[in-house]
């Protein structure tokens, strides 16, 4: 399994379509969100590997980047995993790559893109947003939240369909059961603390009032993908960060919830390929 150190962490790290020589094709690297892992933008590399290198990589305490015994003293806050992938970058010498991220990924992805814009050609967030802070419901989620990541039997999943019944709230359409397996897999091994600290941090006051600057600052030509029926970041949410920057184009896919990669692939590639040709506009 390759691993590489990432500031005291060893991080998984995989390339899809590489040769032998990463000069041939230019980089893309793709960001998992939440409770996930790479695995599950495996089959959207694999599409795009054709014009591009592509690079997933597990973020430190989830997947298989898992945390060390010994506290490295790290934060999880966006910015920490943001400085995590610039530390990525450099250990395995890329200057300049593409970004397509996700969800809490993207979140991390727009850190990046404020602090190393030399580094990235173009980006590609896939749900994401901004929203408004209101104490009581933050604080109900958090408390409800930290049950749920407290909470995680490994014999879930043993539970028939038990895959397909913890996707249920994020999808529009369903995903091939393997593929639902892998996400409560990812879900139940993620580490603890890692779990409980992103979401604690991304969905904070402090989110709440620093990324809409954030998204405000963005000079890389970026392309906000949204999924109609998105329960965990709705659409509103996805336009109204794109409106604050004449840099991100904004596009919203049918019938699709928060995995629109998975829930229409032929859709979503097809908008995301007009858009790194550098169309204006994504028409499907």
């Amino acid at each position: 399994m390759p691993l590489v150190n990432v500031r005291g962490v060893d991080h998984y790290y995989e390339w899809i379509g590489a040769s032998q020589s990463l000069d041939d094709k230019p980089v893309m690297v793709f960001i998992h969100g939440w409770g996930g892992s790479a695995r599950y933008w495996q089959s959207t590399a694999e599409a795009l590997s054709d014009q591009f290198n592509c690079l997933l990589y597990d973020l430190r305490g989830f997947g298989r980047s898992r945390l060390p015994l010994e506290p490295v003293g790290l934060l999880y806050e966006m910015e920490d995993y943001a400085q995590d992938l610039a530390a990525l970058l450099e250990k395995l010498a890329l200057k300049r790559v593409y970004i397509n991220a996700h969800s809490m990924g993207a979140s991390v992805a727009t850190m990046f893109l404020n602090r190393y814009p030399e580094q990235v050609e173009r980006a590609i967030l896939t749900c994401s947003g901004i929203f408004e802070y209101e104490k009581k419901s933050f604080a109900a989620f958090h408390k409800f939240g930290g049950y749920v990541v407290k909470y995680r039997p490994r014999w879930f999943l043993r539970i028939p369909f038990a895959g397909a019944l913890f996707m249920a709230r994020f999808l529009h359409r369903p995903l091939p059961g393997t593929v639902s397996r892998a996400f409560l897999e990812d879900f139940i091994m993620a580490d603890y603390d890692a779990a409980l600290g992103t979401m604690l941090t991304s969905v904070s006051k402090y989110a709440a009032e620093v990324m809409p600057s954030e998204f405000a600052q963005l000079t890389v030509p970026t392309l906000l993908v949204a999924g109609e029926y998105d329960q965990i970041i709705p659409s509103a949410l996805g336009q109204r960060a794109a409106a604050l920057s004449d840099k991100v184009e904004y596009w919203e896919i049918p019938n699709t919830a928060h995995f629109p990669m998975l829930e229409a692939p032929d859709v979503y590639l097809k908008g995301v390929r007009q858009f790194l040709k550098g169309d204006q506009e994504i028409k499907i």
